[in-house]
């Protein structure tokens, strides 16, 4: 099954602690990235994402599905 890690939702916003952005993908828990712009936050994520999903095969793990836009209270 391939991922396309374009449909998974990033969630970027700016982080003061830490002086960037930060691009978490809230369906592969732990996946988030930073960058010092939101772009290099979000090639950053795409990166992270790839490993996250390889990692997880390796592991046997099973790896959610896209779901698209999800709802925050």
């Amino acid at each position: 099954m391939k991922q396309n890690l374009n449909k998974y939702e990033v969630i970027i916003y700016w982080s003061n602690d830490d002086n960037s952005f930060i691009a978490e993908v809230p369906e592969l828990p732990g996946c988030m990235a930073d960058g010092e712009s939101y772009n290099d936050a979000i090639t950053n994520v795409q990166t992270i994402m790839a490993e996250w999903i390889e990692t997880a095969k390796s592991l046997g793990r099973i790896i959610p599905e896209p779901k698209g836009k999800l709802i925050y209270a």
